[in-house]
């Protein structure tokens, strides 16, 4: 019988690896990984070991700015994962074996002077520059107001798109109409893929804060009620088209944040169909625990609990608060991404 991640793939769950980290990828493509998604933190955080200073220096040398240099070193090594799971694009017609590509997080900075619809364009214009000449690359947007009016020229123009920072139905439910109406713009709109990220475990941190009152069973509960139902919508929404292409929720920020807690808790709840995108260290206490997982992702809480949650959480107020602090950890590590190349680039002189 097959435990841990084995166990969890052969149950229905697609497995992505939420780190491009080179080493990483080739463990979790041994494992049963079929994807992987990037951002800044987890470039800064590779560029911070030293094993890409040559890179750099090379790149530097060329004359680049901090920002440039930057953009250079995400787009190196999204394209070496690329590389690792372009087999599994191949074989599965495109369905599968994708690494996301997260477009300019500062056009979501408080600073940025310009307005939504010159920020949409932005998105389109980016998107289209990072995606061009790469089969297997999905381009990352958020689904906030100038993201989610960027998708329908992104879909039309036949991009890849993964719509991240999505905390609520509302959300959801605008990225995948606005990328219908972009794909039915395409020559075929059956050519169509995208994937839509939940983001699971930041609404139980939001309700431990702000919706003191749910009850034990409920509290805990709501980032999986609320990625199931989501879950559902698609599901359901997506199979009326019957596209050749799944276009898929991505359950994303899976890992736990109480250590108290079993570092399975989303895993498992969430297992049986779509996409998981699980930190290295999650992946790595799936694999340690040994457990067989079976599917439970159609499989909510008692219908007392989904009551009280739908009772006592004010979703609309929830979104708003999760999007806020998302923005803010959103753009903030692009701008430390950058300050980190200018402190390479001082160390280097030097």
């Amino acid at each position: 019988m097959s435990t841990g991640l084995k166990s969890l793939i052969e149950c229905g769950t697609r497995l992505w690896l939420d780190s491009i980290d080179p080493v990483l990828v080739e463990e979790n493509r041994r494992r049963g990984a079929t994807g992987a998604t990037s951002n800044p933190i987890i470039v800064a955080d590779l560029i911070k070991t030293g094993r890409f200073d040559a890179e750099i220096q090379s790149l530097l040398k060329q004359g680049l700015s901090d920002e440039q240099v930057a953009w250079r070193v995400t787009d190196q090594l999204v394209s070496r994962a690329e590389a690792v799971f372009a087999p599994v694009h191949t074989q599965t017609h495109g369905d599968d074996g994708y690494v996301s590509f997260e477009l300019d997080p500062l056009l979501e900075d408080a600073t940025c002077p310009l307005s939504l619809s010159e920020r949409a364009a932005q998105y389109v214009a980016l998107g289209k520059q990072w995606a061009a000449g790469h089969a297997n690359r999905m381009i990352k947007v958020p689904a906030t107001p100038a993201g989610l009016a960027c998708l329908e020229e992104l879909a039309a123009a036949g991009i890849t798109l993964n719509v991240t920072l999505i905390f609520s139905l509302r959300q959801y439910q605008a990225a995948r109409d606005a990328v219908w109406r972009g794909a039915l713009r395409r020559s075929d709109p059956r050519s169509l893929k995208s994937v839509y990220s939940i983001f699971v475990s930041r609404i139980d941190v939001y309700t431990a804060t702000h919706v003191k009152a749910l009850s034990p069973a409920a509290q805990g509960q709501v980032g999986i009620v609320n990625a199931q139902r989501i879950w559902q919508e698609n599901h359901q929404w997506w199979g009326q088209h019957r596209l050749p292409r799944k276009q898929e929720i991505v359950f994303a920020s899976t890992g736990t944040k109480d250590p108290a807690l079993p570092p399975d808790k989303y895993v498992s709840a969430l297992a049986g169909s779509d996409i998981q995108t699980n930190p290295p260290a999650t992946n790595a206490a799936v694999e340690q625990l040994g457990l067989v997982y079976a599917r439970r992702v159609d499989q909510p809480p008692a219908l007392a609990t989904q009551s009280e949650i739908d009772q006592q959480v004010d979703f609309a107020r929830m979104e708003e608060v999760l999007m806020d602090e998302g923005l803010r950890k959103f753009a903030d590590p692009q701008k430390a991404l950058i300050a980190l190349i200018a402190s390479k680039r001082a160390s280097m002189a030097g």
